[in-house]
């Protein structure tokens, strides 16, 4: 049987795969070659993350695909049920890179809330002549600890993130239009446990309250967060998405900022990637990271033997 893993995988998962008798290819194919590789070498799991796209054309002319997988969560890359229709079985890593993307989250609030993201293209500048307007400019952080954080979208991924809020002393709220309620087990090094019950409540509510917030969604048709949300939130509030491009409107978000709604915002992801907006890499108050939530060692280490585990399962 033949892996193509032509978006990477970890070393881990092509220990596992090649040790239950699995050949794994680490070629990267261009998109508009996938096909043709695919055939020629009769590949039989074809594995892939946000790069690669899996359409119709793949899946209707790919006779020796048995299964796509997905390093990840969220699978808008891939034509899934029309997949399962055929035959092809889909798998992907929902749980994997929940606490990495948590982790950058908080990596982006910590930044924004004492303005390390600015201050770190500044003082490489003029840290050595303007040192004490320097310090002026960057006296007025705020704490974490206290606030509220809203989180829309109470998955794997939000509920990693209030995890990690509630460690730091923050007031968590959410919303999801799935879940009413979720008792969330925070586990701590010396294997002490508490637990928390959080009820959901609706986004306008989340909006009104926090003075943080993060969205954990999947790919949508239309913004989630846009000219009317804003309005709605605190005034100085901060932002952070690091879900799907697409799901904040980014000319409003910047409108928000220009005009004193919003303090600050964090993008993991953007609408037009790879090539983000000018007008976004070069605003002071936005902290931006070239979608990397779930590039940590650790995350890929586990995706990787996730998904080599669920090829096993399926295939022998």
């Amino acid at each position: 049987m033949k892996v193509l893993a032509n978006d990477g995988i970890a070393a881990s998962g092509v220990k596992a795969l090649e040790e239950a008798g699995f050949e794994v290819d680490l070629t990267t194919v261009a998109q508009d070659q996938l096909l043709d590789y695919l055939n020629s070498n009769e590949i039989d799991v074809l594995l892939v993350r946000s790069a690669t796209k899996v359409r119709k054309d793949i899946i209707d002319n790919c006779n020796s695909l048995k299964i796509i997988g997905r390093g990840g969560v969220g699978m808008d890359n891939i034509d899934v049920e029309y997949a399962k229709q055929k035959g092809i079985a889909v798998i992907n890593t929902p749980a994997a890179s929940s606490h990495s993307v948590a982790e950058l989250v908080f990596a982006h609030l910590f930044g924004l809330a004492r303005f390390l993201h600015d201050s770190n293209r500044n003082m490489p500048l003029d840290g050595d002549t303007k040192f004490k307007q320097l310090k002026k400019s960057y006296a007025k952080g705020v704490e974490l600890r206290g606030k509220t954080i809203g989180i829309i979208g109470f998955g794997r991924i939000g509920q990693a993130t209030a995890k990690v809020a509630l460690g730091l002393g923050m007031k968590v709220i959410a919303f999801d239009p799935f879940l009413d309620a979720i008792n969330l087990e925070l586990e701590f090094f010396d294997h002490q446990t508490l637990f928390f019950n959080i009820n959901t409540i609706t986004k306008e509510e989340v909006l009104q309250q926090a003075d943080f917030i993060t969205l954990h969604v999947p790919a949508q048709n239309e913004y989630i967060i846009s000219t009317k949300e804003f309005e709605i939130m605190k005034d100085g509030a901060f932002i952070v998405n690091a879900a799907r491009g697409g799901v904040i409107d980014e000319v409003a978000l910047v409108k928000a900022i220009e005009n004193g709604k919003i303090s600050g915002a964090a993008l993991d992801v953007f609408e037009n990637e790879p090539t983000p907006e000018i007008q976004l890499l070069m605003n002071s108050s936005l902290s931006l990271t070239p979608h990397i939530g779930a590039a940590t060692g650790e995350a890929q280490d586990r995706i990787g033997t996730e998904l080599a585990q669920q090829i096993i399962e399926i295939l022998t």
